[in-house]
């Protein structure tokens, strides 16, 4: 197994950013799966558009926040990438038996499970990558490994597509999620442990601060709560629509899941991970001059989607709505690398994990929390009146107001970044 002097090669570091990159995709492909296959199950199970809001939105969640900052806390403890690899192989046995459930109640435990394990993915990935790359390329190798959710939508959605129109929803979970256990062996046996504080050059002489250290730290800055509530609102505009645009193409235009797992992987999928990796290069370059372009690059972002998100569910048929969705698709993915890189700025080397758990804590707490869940009950407030449009109303009123409410937060969150990262992390 390499040892952790082997980072000072760039190709090492590379390898293990493509490896992690990779886990990330499956963590992505594992998730969105439900969201492609969610109307076969709705009908084969009966369930209602709260319930599935529920299912992709707040149990996952809540599950996933409470399991992620303990794990995070033990990934400073313990070594980081023995903890990344046990999530992913939770995860993705838990995502294989999805396919043997046969009632709501199982669906939901099965869900739960493999929240548990995607907890312990991100922050010991992000801690691992942020000590691997310097500072001035931190948030374009956080954007690179970010990719990772738009390529996992992507195949989420086509092969989900497809595997359930040739076999049925029950066999895409089991054939998607087996995969993931081979993977954690080859996280486990060819990534080293970095030594923390490696790429700042800075020996690591002191204790690990404790999570509640850590976020005392955090919260006394007001940077980081407006930053956290901000990004907690783009991804519940993020989670919002991708939770639920398959079902409204469906509902609205009639689509197959097949070809629509094609246009979405295509469309998504792609536009998503450029996003994705040029917001975190634009953020570098523009922070180089000002700290303060980690956050300019999320608050543009979030401005255009809105009235583009107009755009496509007004539009006239499916084939239009798709292409004009490639634009919020690629804008609404920008945030993620800046926001992560900005965080560990603000926390310091010792506190990397946890400093990312917590802002995942918000970010999914309030984004797939109450996202999905929002706009699958504000859906089935609108149906008496709307019927079969009442989820495109839902999906424009909830982005509308979330995307509106997170650009003042980013807004308050640029006043103090610069001082708040100069009073040193924990």
């Amino acid at each position: 197994m390499a040892q952790a002097p082997d980072y000072a090669r760039p190709s090492y570091r590379n390898y293990v950013l493509g490896v992690l990159t990779l886990v990330y995709i499956f963590n992505f492909l594992d998730r969105q799966l439900l969201v492609i296959l969610q109307e076969p199950i709705k009908q084969e199970l009966g369930l209602s558009d709260t319930q599935l809001g529920l299912l992709t939105g707040l149990a996952f969640a809540m599950v996933y926040v409470i399991f992620g900052l303990p794990l995070a806390q033990l990934a400073e403890r313990w070594v980081r990438r023995s903890v990344l690899a046990i999530s992913l192989a939770v995860w993705s046995g838990m995502t294989a038996l999805t396919g043997f459930v046969s009632s709501y109640p199982q669906l939901l435990a099965a869900r739960a499970a493999v929240g548990i394990g995607e907890a312990g993915g991100s922050p010991p990935a992000h801690s691992i990558i942020s000590d691997i790359f310097p500072a001035s390329r931190r948030a374009t190798a956080l954007s690179i490994y970010s990719t990772g959710v738009n390529v996992g939508i992507l195949f989420g959605f086509l092969l989900g597509g497809w595997i359930n129109e040739i076999l049925g929803w029950r066999e895409a979970f089991i054939i998607i999620g087996l995969p993931g256990l081979v993977l954690a062996l080859v996280v486990r046996f060819s990534v080293a442990e970095p030594r923390k504080g490696f790429s700042e050059g800075a020996q690591d002489d002191c204790a690990t601060p404790g999570f509640l250290e850590t976020l005392g730290v955090l919260w006394r800055k007001p940077s980081f709560r407006h930053l956290a509530m901000g990004t907690g609102l783009q991804s519940f505009v993020g989670y919002g629509v991708i939770n639920w645009l398959p079902s409204f193409m469906i509902r609205a235009h009639g689509m197959g899941t097949g070809e629509l797992g094609t246009w979405l992987a295509l469309t998504v999928g792609i536009a998503g991970a450029l996003g994705t990796f040029l917001g975190g290069w634009m953020a570098d370059r523009l922070g180089r001059k000002d700290r303060r372009g980690y956050l300019l690059v999320p608050t543009l972002s979030i401005l255009l989607v809105v009235p583009l998100m107009f755009a496509v569910l007004l539009a006239p048929n499916a084939h239009l709505a798709l292409g004009i969705n490639i634009a919020p698709a690629f804008l609404q993915t920008m945030y993620l690398g800046p926001a992560i890189a900005a965080t560990h700025a603000l926390v310091g080397f010792r506190a990397k994990a946890v400093g990312s758990a917590v802002l995942f804590f918000v970010l999914n707490l309030v984004g797939l929390g109450f996202g999905p869940l929002a706009v699958g009950a504000v859906s089935d407030l609108l149906q008496p009146a709307y019927g079969l449009q009442s989820l495109r109303w839902s999906l424009l009123i909830v982005t509308t107001i979330a995307g509106m409410w997170c650009t003042v937060h980013y807004l308050l969150a640029a006043r103090t970044f610069d001082h708040d990262v100069e009073q040193g992390g924990a």
